[in-house]
C-alpha cells in the first residue's frame, strides 16, 4: 500500500485543460470505475466524486489502477462534507486523509472547500499541495451575491484554482457571474458557474468570459449539481469547445422552456451551415429579467414563446406588419445598434406545410381552432393568400373580433356538423403534453387535412382521431421546423437547412419518448 506522505514529485497538468470536465459517481468502486472507462476515451478530463460512495478510501486502489491505465487523463478527487453540500459524513480530518490519498496515488487535482480549509491548520492544508494542484471551492446554494468577497476570503488560502459556484434564481445572475470572470479571470485560475435550470448559460458562456473549465454530468439523470449539463449535450449541442469572443448568442425565452426542442434545431442549423453561434434555453420568469440579458451578454436573437409573444411587443423599437396585425412576436433580432425588432414567423410555420399539399390556398376552406397568438398568426397568414377562413374558440367574444380584423368568420361549435372544410387547424394548447385531450371530436372532423401546431406529443389525440377519419394529418413538428427556418434565415440571411432540422428534431423526439418509456416501466 502506498503512504500518502511519500515524496513523489509533484504531478504536472496539462498546459491547457479541456473546457469541460464530466463529474464521475458511483453506487460502489466498481461501478465508478465502470463509468469511467466508458467516457475516458472521449472525456480526459474527469472529476471522481468520492464522496458518493459509502467507504470511500477503498475505491483509492481501483482509481490508481484506473490512473496508470490511461496516461494522459486528468482526475479531479472530490470528497465533498454534507455540511458543504456534499455527501460525505465523516470528519474533516478523515476527508483530508482521503484527499491525500488520493493525490498520492495519482489524481491531479483535489477539490477541497473553503469551510474545510477554515477549520484546518494552514500547514495541513497546504500538504495537499506538495504532490496534486489544489482547487479551492465555495458553494452557494441560496443566490448569486457577493463574488468579489467570497473570492477574497478564498485568496488567503493559496490554491491552484478558485472555484465559485453560486445559484441562478434569475437570468441576470449568469450576467453578474459572467462579468466576475471577465473581471477577475485574467488575474486568478478561475471556475464559475451559476447552479441551478437557469444557470445553463453561466456554463456555456463562462469559459469564454474566464473559467477555466466547467462541470457537466455524465447523463441526465446523474447531475452531482443542481442544473448541470449533460457532456455529450455541452459538446454536441451546444459546441461548447467552440465558443470565442465571436460567438454570437441567441436563445428561445419563455416560462417554462425546459420541453423546447429549440436549441436542438437551431444549434443543428448553425452547425450545418458553419455559423459562429450559440443558442440557448432562457427561462425568463420575467420580462424585465430577459431584456436585461439580451442587453448586457449580448443576446443578438430571441426566440419568443409562451408566456411573452404579446407582452414584449412594447419593449420593442419596431415591428414588421405581420407582428402589428397578429398582435404577437415570436422572433426577436437585436440591431448593432442594440435596438430590438419583432417579427412573427408563426405565419410562415403554417403556410408552408399547406402550400406543399394544396395547390393553391385562395379560397381554401380552412377552420382555425384558438383566436391566441397562434391562431391569430395563422388566421392572418391565410387571409393573405386568399383562404377563406373560419374560427371556432371556445370564448365566441374572442373568436368575434378576431373574424372582424382579418375578416373572417366565427361560428359556433354546434354548427360544425353543417361545414366541410379543406384544412382544420388546431391553434390551441389542448392536446400538449398528452394523448388524452382533443379540442374536436372524431364526428366533428370534417375535412381533407388536420394540422395540429402541437409538437409534443408527435401525434396528438386529435391526429390520431383525424386519422381514423380517414383525414390525411400534418403532425405539429411541421410548424415547428418551418417556423424556426424562417428565424434562421432573419438571423444569419441565409438559407435554412431544412431537411438537416427536420431530421435532428425527429430524432430528438424518438430519443424523448424512449427516455419517457424506460422512466414509465
Amino acid at each position: 500500500m502506498l503512504s500518502a506522505t511519500a515524496p513523489y514529485p509533484p504531478l504536472r497538468l496539462p498546459l491547457r485543460l479541456p473546457r469541460v470536465c464530466v463529474a464521475v459517481t458511483g453506487s460502489d468502486p466498481a461501478d465508478l470505475i465502470e463509468k469511467a472507462e466508458a467516457l475516458v476515451r472521449d472525456n480526459p478530463f474527469l472529476e471522481f466524486r468520492l464522496d458518493y460512495i459509502s467507504k470511500p478510501a477503498l475505491t483509492l486502489p481501483k482509481v490508481k489502477q484506473f490512473i496508470d491505465s490511461h496516461p494522459g487523463t486528468v482526475i479531479i478527487a472530490t470528497c465533498r462534507r454534507v455540511a458543504s453540500g456534499g455527501k460525505f459524513r465523516g470528519s474533516i480530518a478523515s476527508q483530508l486523509e482521503i484527499l491525500a490519498k488520493a493525490s498520492a496515488f495519482g489524481c491531479q487535482l483535489v477539490d477541497v472547500e473553503l469551510q474545510t480549509a477554515q477549520k484546518t491548520k494552514p500547514a495541513q492544508f497546504q500538504k495537499l499541495r506538495a504532490r496534486s494542484a489544489l482547487m479551492l471551492s465555495c458553494h452557494d446554494f441560496r443566490g448569486t451575491k457577493k463574488l468579489d468577497e467570497t473570492l477574497e476570503k478564498m485568496r488567503t488560502f493559496p490554491a491552484d484554482f478558485y472555484k465559485i459556484v453560486s445559484t441562478a434564481k434569475t437570468l441576470s445572475d449568469n450576467v453578474t457571474m459572467i462579468q466576475f470572470l471577465a473581471r477577475e479571470g485574467a488575474n486568478h485560475s478561475l471556475i464559475g458557474v451559476c447552479m441551478g435550470e437557469q444557470g445553463l448559460i453561466s456554463r456555456v458562456l463562462g469559459v469564454r468570459a474566464g473559467s477555466v473549465f466547467t462541470f457537466a454530468s455524465v447523463t441526465r439523470g446523474e447531475e452531482t449539481a443542481p442544473g448541470q449539463a449533460p457532456a455529450q449535450e455541452l459538446r454536441s449541442v451546444y459546441r461548447i469547445e467552440q465558443v470565442d469572443a465571436a460567438t454570437r448568442v441567441y436563445g428561445v425565452a419563455g416560462d417554462p422552456i425546459n420541453h423546447s426542442l429549440s436549441p436542438t434545431i437551431m444549434n443543428a442549423a448553425f452547425r450545418r451551415e458553419n455559423v459562429n453561434a450559440v443558442y440557448l434555453p432562457l427561462h425568463a420568469k420575467t420580462l424585465k429579467d430577459l431584456l436585461y440579458c439580451v442587453r448586457q451578454i449580448p443576446i443578438h436573437g430571441l426566440s419568443i414563446t409562451m408566456p411573452y409573444k404579446e407582452a414584449i411587443i412594447p419593449y420593442l423599437d419596431n415591428t414588421d406588419s405581420h407582428t402589428t396585425k397578429i398582435g404577437a412576436c415570436n422572433t426577436v433580432v437585436r440591431a448593432q445598434d442594440g435596438k430590438l425588432y419583432g417579427f412573427n414567423t408563426d405565419t410562415s410555420g403554417v403556410v408552408r406545410p399547406l402550400e406543399r399539399r394544396l395547390s393553391t390556398l385562395q379560397d381554401a376552406k380552412i377552420l382555425v381552432l384558438g383566436a391566441g397568438g397562434a391562431a391569430r398568426a395563422a388566421v392572418f397568414g391565410l387571409r393573405e393568400r386568399g383562404a377563406e377562413v373560419y374560427i371556432l374558440n371556445r370564448n365566441m367574444a374572442a373568436a368575434q373580433k378576431l373574424a372582424r380584423r382579418a375578416h373572417a368568420r366565427a361560428i359556433k361549435r354546434a354548427d360544425l356538423k353543417k361545414y366541410t372544410f379543406d384544412v382544420i387547424i388546431n391553434a390551441t394548447p389542448v392536446g400538449m403534453g398528452n394523448t388524452r385531450e382533443t379540442p374536436l371530436q372524431e364526428k366533428e372532423i370534417n375535412a381533407r387535412y388536420v394540422f395540429d401546431m402541437i409538437y409534443d406529443p408527435p401525434e396528438t389525440r386529435l391526429l390520431k382521431l383525424a386519422r381514423e377519419r380517414g383525414a390525411q394529418i400534418i403532425p405539429g413538428i411541421e410548424m415547428f421546423v418551418q417556423q424556426a427556418a424562417r428565424q434562421f434565415e432573419i438571423w444569419t440571411g441565409k438559407p435554412a437547412p431544412q431537411d438537416e432540422m427536420l431530421q435532428v428534431v425527429l430524432l430528438a423526439q424518438q430519443e424523448r419518448a424512449r427516455a419517457a418509456a424506460v422512466k414509465n416501466k
